[in-house]
């Protein structure tokens, strides 16, 4: 499968060596000829040669910069420190809301400067997720935000969809906005900063009502993989967000059945649009049972059937899934990445992206009294801390209190 369509003209070649290009191209051919000769004859400086092509990925990812010739080899050599990613939500007004804070410029200001300017936090957070405003916004000290996250080491990422239409002659399916601009978009934000973004898709289940429909799948895969093509084609790299919603009251099994069936429908999207898989990342749910159902699953279920979907669907070529929180407690979503990873060693590296579940805590002790912010900072680094350890399958619970146990549900979550 040739790939090069998916990448800018001018890289069509072998990377390794702009110099030798051209000396190269006759040998190997072609780019994909390139790294398929390389990647089997052990030939390690074209094997990285994707760090060429996307500079920042073995930052945002934390990969080897000489990569082996097999995948169990890479995944041994894995940095032990946990990488994460993190998102900020944009809705922020519910949040601020909920500590009786308003939802003002300066405010929004004070709290994002209270987050990335918390000392050590780049030892457990790798990338952070921001919505437009935050990409260009200014500290209240006049530091660029982004500049804030260079500073701890974070790579700035950037949320590139426009949210949620339906369907039409669906019931209430929803299908994501923003494909349009796109590519000009790309390259703004790159330019500002962002080396990765996410796109959010949303699918709901109701088995009574044949939900989700094939329809609903193959348009949240499609736009998912025309998303994650044009991102790499303007070096961004790509996380891939099929959000399943926990709305319902099906059981655990039936979500690993929906689960398998959308991501199935997602790689086989992937694939036909030539997405290069080794310079993507998957952001999925976790696979537990609805948020009525009156049989809670334990850890250890929710962790069995989410890698056994997983395997049984995600090509191993993937470097990493970074979990959704979706609307979990602080410490049961902690809890059940942590047990996942015990299960290890995986094909693919099991992080966190999490939200509510990482900041909520951080809000609530913050208050909207800036003499709180050092206590926030705190919290926010204990949470950060806890969810590392669980994506090494090192945590051993109790970060945060009852209040990390406190659900962080909300139905038909929308930002």
């Amino acid at each position: 499968m040739n790939r090069t369509a998916t990448l800018p003209s001018t890289l069509g070649v072998c990377p390794w060596s702009y110099t030798r290009a051209n000396t190269h191209r006759k040998k190997a051919g072609s780019f994909d000829g390139c790294l398929t000769q390389h990647f089997e004859g052990g030939h390690t400086q074209c094997a990285y040669a994707f760090n060429r092509l996307f500079p920042p990925w073995h930052t945002v990812f934390p990969f080897p910069r000489r990569w082996p010739r097999s995948w169990p080899r890479t995944q041994e050599r894995l940095r032990p420190r946990a990488r994460v990613f993190w998102r900020l939500m944009r809705t922020i007004k519910k949040r601020f809301d909920s500590i009786g804070v308003e939802n003002t410029e300066a405010n929004r200001a004070f709290y994002r400067d209270l987050l990335f300017s918390t000392k050590g936090l780049g030892q457990y957070i790798s990338g952070a997720i921001l919505f437009e405003e935050t990409l260009y916004q200014k500290s209240p000290s006049g530091v660029p935000m982004v500049d804030l996250l260079k500073a701890e080491g974070i790579i700035p990422g950037i949320k590139v969809d426009k949210g949620l239409e339906t369907i039409p002659l669906t019931d209430d399916e929803k299908a994501t906005m923003g494909l349009d601009g796109l590519s000009e978009r790309c390259k703004k934000y790159y330019e500002a900063g962002a080396r990765f973004a996410k796109w959010r898709a949303v699918l709901s289940i109701d088995p009574a009502k044949g939900k989700p429909s094939n329809l609903s799948i193959i348009e949240v895969a499609h736009g998912l993989a025309r998303y994650a093509a044009i991102c790499q084609a303007n070096r961004l790299v790509p996380i891939v967000e099929p959000e399943i919603l926990t709305d319902g009251s099906h059981d655990i099994s039936v979500c690993a059945e929906v689960t398998e069936r959308v991501l199935a429908a997602v790689f086989k999207a992937l694939n036909d649009h030539h997405v290069l898989l080794e310079g993507a990342l998957l952001k999925p749910n976790m696979v537990t049972q609805g948020s009525e159902c009156p049989k809670q699953s334990s850890h250890e279920e929710v962790a069995f059937y989410t890698v056994r979907s997983l395997k049984r669907t995600v090509p191993p070529a993937l470097p990493g899934v970074m979990f959704l929180s979706g609307g979990q407690s602080e410490e049961d979503a902690s809890l059940n990445l942590n047990e996942m990873n015990k299960m290890g060693p995986h094909p693919f590296q099991l992080s966190f992206s999490y939200g509510r579940a990482l900041q909520a805590s951080c809000l609530k002790a913050w208050k909207g009294v800036s003499e709180n912010k050092a206590k926030a900072q705190e919290v926010l680094l204990e949470r950060a801390r806890a969810n590392s350890e669980a994506q090494l399958g090192k945590y051993g619970g109790g970060a945060g209190g009852a209040a990390a146990a406190s659900s962080l549900f909300e139905k038909r979550y929308v930002y």
